[in-house]
Formats: C-alpha cells, sequence, structure tokens
C-alpha cells in the first residue's frame, strides 16, 4: 500500500446511506450511495426498515474500502455521522428490531408530547436538554415503540437497547460489542442533560424510560470499536461519531463562538457556535451540544426546518414535475418573478421557530397562468424563507450574523444561494467541499488516529468555491418577506 492513510467515512442520512473516502486535505476520492425505502404508514408517520438502513449502510462502506484497496491506499479510521433523532429498539441478544426506525420527521407523538406540556413538564425538560417537547425528539418515540410492543418489562430487565442510527450501526459493526453513541446524538433525545453531560434520571421517570436500555455516551472524537473482520475483510478502528448537522458543523470548521453554518440536505438546519455556556433561546430555538472533544463541550443554538431537500423530491416523485434535482437551477431562473406563488412545504409539520407538528404544506397564489416552473422556484424559495425566520430568531436572541456558511446537496444551486443571500441580506459562503457531513465526521475520525493534531489543523484545510452578497433592494425583499409570513400565518393550525 502507498500513500498517505484516507479516512472513510459512513453518512447514514434520511433517504440514502453513502460512504465517503477523504484526504488529510479534506478532499473526496470516492463516493458510494444508495437510496433506500421511505415508509409512509400515516399521515405524518414516517418510518425506515432498520436492517435495510443497516445493509444499506454496510454494503455501501463495502464500495469504499474496494475502492480504497484499489487505490493502493490504508484506512486509517473511520467516521460515522447520521440522521438524527430516528429511533430504533431492539433485542440485545438477537439483534432484531423490535419496530421499524421511526424516523425524526415523524409525528405521531404530538399528542403525547401535548399530554406532557400540558402536565407542566416542558420548563423541566427544556432547562436540562435545551429541547422543545415536540415529536421530532427521541424520547417520546421509545416510548410509543416500547407501548406499542408492549415490551416496558424486558426494557426494565436489560433485555432491550435503545439508539439513534448511529449506535444501531455501531452495534453491528462491532458485532454487538459496542452500545455507545457520543454526545450530539445523546442530546437530541429528551433524555441527556446537557449541563451536567449525563442521563437524567428525572427526564426518564418522566417518559418512564429504563436506563438500562442507553447507550453509552462518549466524546465525538473516541474510541467506538472495531469493526468485525468479516465485514471487510479486516478490522478498522471507529474513531468519531456526530449528529449528522453537528458533523456539518465541525466540517465548516466553525469553531470559533459566532460562527454559523447552514445545511441544506433533507431538512435545512442552521446551528450557531455559542462557545463553552449553552445560551438560552427566548424565540424558540433549540439550545444544543455543538460538539464535546477531550471531556469539554461546545455549545449552540440550532434552528430545525423539517422540509428542504425533500420539498424538492417531493416535485420530482410526487408531482413528476422534473426528473432530477438539476433541473430546479433552470426553471426559478427563467422567471423574473414567482408572481405572488409560495409553497410552505409543512408536509410533516412546521419546525422552529413555529413548532407545529399539525401544520399542513399549502400552496398560496396560485392563478391560470401558474405551472410547473411558479411551483419549483417556489419549492427553492421556501427554503430561503424558513432559513431567514430562524436568522431572525437568531438575532432576536442578540446573535449578530455577518455570514452563513452553506453546505449539502442543493448549494450547488447557484440561483438557490444568490436569492439565499438576497433574502438574508448578509453574505453566504460556500466552501470548496460541500459534503461537510461527511467530512466532519472524517475530520472526528481523523483527531482521534492522529491524521489531525488540533482543531488548527481542520480549519487550514477550509477553502472558499462561491461567495454571494445580497442583491435585492430592500423594499422588494421587505415585500416579499410579508407575502411568506402571510402564507406560513394561514398554513399554522392554530390560525
Amino acid at each position: 500500500m502507498s500513500g498517505q492513510p484516507l479516512i472513510l467515512s459512513i453518512d447514514q442520512g434520511t433517504t440514502s446511506s453513502r460512504a465517503m473516502l477523504f484526504e488529510k486535505d479534506g478532499t473526496s476520492t470516492h463516493t458510494a450511495q444508495q437510496e433506500f425505502t421511505q415508509i409512509y404508514p400515516q399521515s405524518g408517520w414516517v418510518e425506515h426498515d432498520p436492517k435495510e438502513i443497516w445493509e444499506s449502510t454496510l454494503g455501501v462502506t463495502r464500495q469504499a474500502v474496494k475502492a480504497a484497496g484499489q487505490q493502493g491506499r490504508q484506512i486509517a479510521s473511520i467516521g460515522i455521522t447520521n440522521q438524527r433523532e430516528t429511533t430504533l429498539v431492539w433485542d440485545r441478544t438477537t439483534g432484531e428490531p423490535l419496530y421499524n426506525a421511526i424516523v425524526w420527521q415523524d409525528r405521531r407523538t404530538a399528542q403525547y408530547c401535548k399530554t406532557l406540556k400540558d402536565a407542566g413538564h416542558e420548563a423541566t425538560v427544556t432547562d436540562k436538554t435545551g429541547l422543545l417537547l415536540d415529536p421530532y425528539f427521541s424520547g417520546t418515540k421509545i416510548r410509543w415503540i416500547l407501548d406499542h410492543t408492549d415490551s416496558q418489562a424486558r426494557a426494565e430487565r436489560g433485555e432491550l437497547a435503545f439508539g439513534t442510527v448511529d449506535t444501531w450501526l455501531l452495534w453491528h459493526l462491532t458485532g454487538g460489542k459496542v452500545h455507545a453513541t457520543d454526545a450530539t446524538n445523546a442530546c437530541r433525545t429528551l433524555l441527556f442533560n446537557i449541563h451536567t453531560n449525563t442521563w437524567d434520571d428525572e427526564l426518564l421517570g418522566i417518559l418512564g424510560i429504563p436506563a438500562a436500555m442507553l447507550p453509552e455516551v462518549r466524546d465525538c472524537a473516541s474510541d467506538f470499536g472495531t469493526t468485525l473482520p468479516e465485514h471487510f475483510g479486516e478490522s478498522y478502528t471507529i474513531g468519531g461519531i456526530a449528529g449528522d448537522q453537528h458533523a456539518a458543523s465541525i466540517g465548516q470548521v466553525c469553531f470559533e463562538e459566532g460562527m454559523v453554518k447552514s445545511t441544506y440536505g433533507t431538512g435545512c438546519f442552521v446551528m450557531l457556535n455559542t462557545g463553552h455556556s449553552p445560551v438560552a433561546s427566548n424565540n424558540r430555538l433549540l439550545t444544543t451540544v455543538g460538539y464535546r472533544l477531550d471531556g469539554n463541550t461546545t455549545y449552540a443554538m440550532e434552528g430545525s426546518i423539517f422540509v428542504a431537500g425533500a420539498a424538492v423530491q417531493w416535485l420530482r416523485d410526487g408531482l413528476g414535475l422534473i426528473n432530477s434535482a438539476s433541473e430546479t437551477e433552470a426553471l426559478a431562473s427563467g422567471l423574473d418573478d414567482n408572481r405572488g406563488v409560495y409553497l410552505v412545504p409543512a408536509f410533516t409539520g412546521l419546525g422552529a421557530p413555529h413548532w407545529d407538528p399539525d401544520a399542513r404544506g399549502a400552496l398560496f397564489g396560485l392563478t391560470r397562468d401558474s405551472g410547473p416552473a411558479e411551483f419549483v422556484r417556489a419549492a427553492l424559495e421556501s427554503v430561503c424563507y424558513q432559513t431567514n425566520d430562524l436568522l431572525t430568531a437568531m438575532s432576536n436572541d442578540g446573535a449578530k450574523i455577518d455570514t452563513v456558511r452553506v453546505d449539502g446537496g442543493m448549494v450547488n444551486n447557484q440561483w438557490l444561494i444568490q436569492f439565499l443571500s438576497s433574502i438574508l441580506n448578509i453574505n453566504v459562503q460556500r466552501p470548496y467541499q460541500t459534503e461537510t457531513t461527511a467530512l466532519g465526521a472524517a475530520y472526528l475520525a481523523g483527531l482521534q488516529c492522529g491524521v489531525y493534531q488540533s482543531l488548527d489543523d481542520l480549519s487550514k484545510n477550509w477553502r472558499e468555491d462561491v461567495s454571494v452578497s445580497p442583491a435585492l433592494e430592500s423594499g422588494h425583499r421587505d415585500t416579499l418577506i410579508a407575502g411568506w409570513q402571510n402564507a406560513v400565518t394561514r398554513t399554522l393550525s392554530t390560525h
């Protein structure tokens, strides 16, 4: 084998599983990707087959290992990043899941969340976790699985394991030897105290979840064990884990207080580094663990949009208006304006700052000459308007934001990032490497195995590809935003 070792990153997302190989400088030498089945049993419910998550991940990782061998290169370590909050429970002896994975987008526990709120629990939950009582998070999903599989007694006896997707993959990669997660995934469960960095007995009691189910919580760069040799022909160390948005923040090297990244994948997630102290939001944003390294926690403020790229996927698969996402740029840029058409893509409710699980998607402003181009542009515009809602909330919480670093598949659309900059009225930077979620997981594994010595090493890798400045007259911008806010108000379940 020749050359410097590569780092293998597993990026298990909401619609596909990927494995990527990275050089030390952050460039990618190989990507393998496989989409998997989205299951919608009822309105507002979203599930995945746990075995399909594992098998698709195993398949793409084997392709990446093979590619490294064909390049004559060693693999130094493996990092894992994952769709957060998606919830699995399985039998510790057999590894069999009790139920499908309940996906982060799923809203089935909305009524249970309301019951917990009515009982006065939300203040305690928010104080300890930085989160709100919403179906988005894992804890109420665990409760639902235990209730609907009649498994509480088994959980109390220690026969069952809970995990988010990272934990499920780690369990299988290590042959059941390691039941662990990292602090960024743990902090999205409603069960983890972000101030003490431990599972919280009071929160477990509120939800009735046995501590025996829970994984060990480790730093983001840590020894997570080694893969079974039968998976890939030899064993590899697993040195890094972070939930996808935290990994993207690391990939964007947002290590300084005040730095912001916004990721555009299935959903959109804006994360603001707030340093070593958690900052509570007065505008219904989340306080969260940004990352934890060497036992030291860096905190973040986050806004979550449930539908971003998923709206483009709906245009393709649901409406048949496009054959691929790449067509959207030409369709949107071909219009001088969108003639007052707005899409509020509340397909599974609205996230921050509204937190309305019962809202549903709607199109407004249609006229007889509205057509595919207006629908496509409205979908892209909705992503920008929703991002503006989040940054406005952050500004109202005291943040001073002059630049946003963007990443994810959607930001290869030049029209989108120009409209985003104009609506946000700040500069938008796109890095040379836009797959920052996978890159962040690689960086964590690299820190653990010594490929990188410090966060400064990672910061030196960041390179700007495109920087965009606002290009809308302020009065026109205000009119567009007012139209959006009117559309959202009409979509809310409480309007």
